[in-house]
C-alpha cells in the first residue's frame, strides 16, 4: 500500500513493538507527529519539557525493560538537545533509537533555518547514524536502526530524515522483525582454558559489570559464584546481578567501593571479569590493579579485550551463553578459607550509617527498608554513590544511573521513562540539589502524565562530590561549588504540579517518604543535609584501590 514517509515511520515503530515514544515536536518533524496523532491509541507519545529529557526518558525506558527506547526531535536545536542523552546511552550501552527530521533535501548544506548535520555531530556517540534522503529506503533504514541498537553490544542509533521524505509516498509492506544474533567468537578450547584457570585458582574473585545486566545473565552469574565458591563484587552498572543479601557478595569495587572488594581483588589469584570495561573509576592505578591475579575477561565486545588492562585469557560472546557453558563444565570447587578471609574484611570494615542527623546513607537505607522493590534512579554525585552503597539490590534493572558519562540531570528524565514502562512499580529518583537544577523542568512532564514517581533531593546546598574533592585534594578551595542562594525547591515543585515537603530530621524524612509512597502523583522531598557529608570509603585519583580510606583513616592521617 502507498504511504507517506511519516506514515512509514509510524508503521515501522509498530513493527518493532514500540508502544511509547518520548519527544518534542517542531517544524521539520510535523508530518511524523501528524501521523502519530492518527495512531495515538497504539503508540503513546510523552511530551517532555526539553529534548534532553526525552533522550533520558527513552534511555530509562530501555534500561528498565531491556527493550529499545525511542525519542523524537525536530531539526537544529531540537536535534542537538538530544546529544547529551545520546552520549549517555552510548557510554552505558543502552539501546535507543533517536529519530530526527531535517530540512528539505534541496536545502541541506545551505545554512537553512534550523539546519544541523546531526548525523555528523553524533557520529562519535552512536553505534550508527543514518540520513534518509529517499522515501523508498526509509522503512529498511528504520528496521536496520532497531536491529543495530539491540544486536551485540547495544547502543544508540540515530535516524535523520529530511522533511520532504516524510511527505513523499512509496509502497510499504509490513515485515516481521528478524531475530538478531549476538556474536559468539569463542571456541571449545577457550572454554576449556577458562575452566583450567578456575580449577587452578586458590583465591578467585568475580568482578561483574553492566554487560551481565544487559545479557540478563544474573542467574548464570549467581550459579557460577556457587559452583566456583567465590566472592563477587560489582561495578555501579552491575548492581542487582548478585543479590545484595548474598554472603558471597562484597559490594562495589573501585573509587567508592568497599574495603572488602578492593582488598579482595588486590589479593586474589584469579579475577573473572564479566561484562566490564575496566573503567578508570574501578582500576585506580591500572599498573597496580589485581597484580597477584591472572585475569579472565568475558565480554560480547572484542574491543574491550586488552583495552585498559592486559588479560591472560578472554572469551568473546554473550555473557549469559558463555557462563552457561562454563557452569555446565565446571565441577564444584571449595574455597572455604578464602571466603572466610573475605568475610573477615566485611566484618572489619562494614558500611556504617550516622546515627544522628539526616544524611544520605540514612535516607537510602530507610528507602530500602520502606520500598525494597522500587526501581531506583539517580543523578550523578555523592547521592549516586550512596544509592549504590546502601540500597540492597536483589534484581537487575532496578538501579538506573549514568555510569560512563556521569550526566548530571539524567535521573528525572530516566525516572519518567522507567515509570512509564512500569506503571505498577514504585520509581524513585535520588538527586543532589545541583543535579536537580539541571533538568527540574521535567517535573512538569511527570505532573502532566500523573506519574507517581518520588524525587528525593539530597540538598546540601553545594556541589557535593566536587566539594569533597576540593576538601580532600584542593586545600578546601571551594571554587564555584556553593549553591546556597535561596532557591526554594518545594515552591518550584508545587508550581510544577507536584506535592512537596521539606525535611530536616530523620523523623520528618520517614513521615514524608511514607506520604510519598501513598501519593498517586509526583512527590518531591527536599531533604536538607550537611554540606560536608562525604562518601566513604574513597580511593584517591590514580592510587591503587587497596589504598582506599574512610573518614577515620583520613582524620588519623591529618592529625
Amino acid at each position: 500500500m502507498q504511504l507517506t514517509g511519516a506514515e512509514i515511520v509510524v508503521e515501522c515503530l509498530k513493527e518493532q513493538g514500540v508502544d511509547t515514544v518520548f519527544g518534542y515536536p517542531g517544524g521539520t518533524i510535523l508530518n511524523v507527529y501528524d501521523a502519530l496523532y492518527k495512531h495515538s491509541d497504539e503508540i503513546r507519545h510523552i511530551l517532555t519539557s526539553h529534548e534532553q529529557g526525552a533522550a533520558h526518558a527513552a534511555d530509562g525506558y530501555a534500561r528498565a525493560t531491556g527493550r529499545v527506547g525511542v525519542c523524537l526531535a525536530t531539526s537544529g536545536p531540537g536535534a542537538t538537545n538530544l546529544v547529551t542523552g545520546i552520549a549517555t546511552a552510548y557510554m552505558d550501552s543502552v539501546p535507543v533509537v533517536a529519530i530526527t527530521c531535517n530540512v528539505n533535501l534541496p536545502l541541506l548544506g545551505k545554512d537553512t533555518f534550523q539546519e544541523v548535520d546531526i548525523a555528523g555531530v553524533t557520529m562519535p556517540i552512536t553505534k550508527h547514524g543514518y540520513i534518509v534522503k529517499d522515501v523508498t529506503k526509509l522503512a529498511d533504514t528504520i528496521r536496520k536502526a532497531f536491529r543495530i541498537a539491540r544486536e551485540g553490544r547495544p547502543g544508540p542509533v540515530l535516524v535523520d530524515i529530511t522533511k520532504d521524505v516524510t511527505a513523499n509516498t512509496c509502497e510499504y509492506e509490513k515485515r516481521e522483525p528478524l531475530p538478531f544474533k549476538n556474536p559468539c567468537k569463542y571456541t571449545d578450547a577457550d572454554i576449556e582454558q577458562a575452566i583450567t584457570l578456575m580449577k587452578a585458582a586458590q583465591r578467585p574473585f568475580i568482578y561483574v559489570g553492566g554487560g551481565a545486566v544487559i545479557s540478563d545473565a544474573y542467574k548464570e552469574v549467581r550459579e557460577l559464584a556457587e559452583i566456583l565458591d567465590t566472592p563477587v563484587c560489582d561495578t555501579l552498572m552491575g548492581k542487582g546481578v548478585m543479590d545484595g543479601h548474598d554472603p558471597k557478595y562484597t559490594g562495589m569495587i573501585g573509587m567508592h567501593g568497599t574495603k572488602a572488594s578492593n582488598f579482595g581483588v588486590s589479593e586474589c589469584d584469579l579475577l573473572i571479569a564479566i561484562g566490564v570495561r575496566f573503567s578508570d573509576r574501578v582500576l585506580g592505578n591500572p599498573k597496580k590493579f589485581a597484580k597477584q591475579a591472572k585475569i579472565l575477561q568475558i565480554d560480547i565486545d572484542p574491543v574491550e579485550i586488552n583495552k585498559n588492562i592486559i588479560v591472560n585469557h578472554s572469551i568473546i560472546g554473550d555473557v549469559a551463553i558463555v557462563l552457561g557453558k562454563l557452569n555446565e563444565k565446571l565441577e564444584q570447587q571449595k574455597h572455604t578459607e578464602w571466603l572466610s578471609h573475605i568475610a573477615d574484611y566485611q566484618k572489619m570494615y562494614p558500611m556504617t550509617i550516622p546515627k544522628e542527623g539526616l544524611s544520605g546513607p540514612f535516607m537510602i537505607a530507610k528507602i530500602y527498608e520502606m520500598a525494597k522493590d522500587a526501581i531506583m534512579v539517580t543523578e550523578v554525585g555523592q547521592h549516586q554513590m550512596w544509592a549504590a552503597q546502601y540500597f540492597k539490590y536483589s534484581k537487575p534493572r532496578t538501579l538506573l544511573t549514568s555510569g560512563g558519562l556521569g550526566t548530571m540531570g539524567y535521573g528525572l528524565g530516566a525516572a519518567i521513562g522507567a515509570q512509564t514502562a512500569n506503571p505498577d512499580k514504585q520509581v524513585i529518583n535520588i538527586a543532589g540539589d545541583g543535579c536537580f537544577r539541571m533538568n527540574m523542568n521535567e517535573l512538569a512532564t511527570a505532573s502532566r502524565q500523573k506519574l507517581p514517581l518520588i524525587e528525593v533531593i539530597v540538598n546540601n546546598h553545594v556541589l557535593g562530590m566536587v566539594r569533597q574533592w576540593q576538601t580532600l585534594f584542593y586545600k578546601q578551595h571551594y571554587s564555584a561549588t556553593v549553591l546556597d542562594d535561596g532557591v526554594d525547591y518545594v515552591k518550584i515543585a508545587e508550581a510544577m504540579g507536584a506535592t512537596a515537603r521539606r525535611v530536616t530530621t530523620q523523623e520528618e524524612f520517614i513521615a514524608a517518604f511514607q506520604e510519598a509512597l501513598e501519593c498517586k502523583t509526583p512527590f518531591v522531598i527536599d531533604a536538607i543535609v550537611d554540606s560536608d557529608d562525604k562518601v566513604w570509603p574513597m580511593v584517591a585519583p590514580g592510587a591503587p584501590i587497596n589504598e582506599c580510606f574512610d573518614g577515620k583513616d583520613f582524620e588519623s592521617k591529618n592529625k
